[in-house]
């Protein structure tokens, strides 16, 4: 089991990993919420559309390139997401990026993870939400952070993957906002970088 990180928490992925990591899961799970029936008989669930994204950016902070349920693989081929899932059933991560450290190109500093509601709900209306980090290799979870936090915002900076001393590390942001899209959630990356 990884390590449950904080906001603003920062990691090394190799020392944590305990080898040097160069293909990682980012993983987002959630759970449809389930909401009670006439006078608390019966409940169903209601479907959530959580969206996983990750924005690449380069040395100036500008954003390269981006992988999200729109654009399922990065320019370079270095980062693949696994497909929108638009109702948060099953076990499991629902939605995955994978990113293959080896391959990211060298004008790109950062990775930016956010999730974001595309269907509107607020995290204090989602069941279960949790980003996580896997070592590719081997199927071992690095990192995990909780997403379910009370509140009205519909988006979450998540974390950012950054190059350092030729090192691969990981800020956990866990910055609350508002947004449907990587794109309305980008005034609120930009700090971060």
């Amino acid at each position: 089991m990884g390590i449950n990180l904080q906001k603003g928490q920062k990691i090394s992925l190799d020392k944590e990993a305990g080898s040097t990591l160069t293909k990682i899961v980012m993983g987002l799970g959630w759970d449809p919420v389930k909401t009670k029936g006439f006078m608390g008989f019966g409940s169903k669930q209601q479907e959530v559309d959580l969206d996983a994204s990750c924005v690449l950016f380069n040395d100036q902070n500008q954003p390269t390139d981006v992988v999200w349920f729109r654009q399922l693989q990065s320019r370079d081929g270095s980062i693949v997401h696994t497909g929108d899932n638009r109702t948060g059933a099953g076990d499991g991560d629902d939605e995955q990026i994978i990113v293959d450290l080896s391959r990211v190109p060298g004008g790109v500093k950062s990775l930016v993870f956010v999730v974001n509601s595309f269907t509107g709900q607020n995290f204090s209306q989602i069941d279960n939400a949790t980003c996580r980090l896997v070592n590719a290799s081997n199927n071992q979870e690095v990192a995990r952070y909780n997403l379910t936090t009370q509140g009205s915002h519909t988006a979450n900076v998540m974390a950012k993957l950054y190059r350092h001393n030729n090192e691969w590390k990981m800020h956990a942001i866990g910055e609350n906002c508002s947004g449907r899209t990587f794109q309305d959630l980008m005034p609120f990356i930009s700090p971060h970088l």
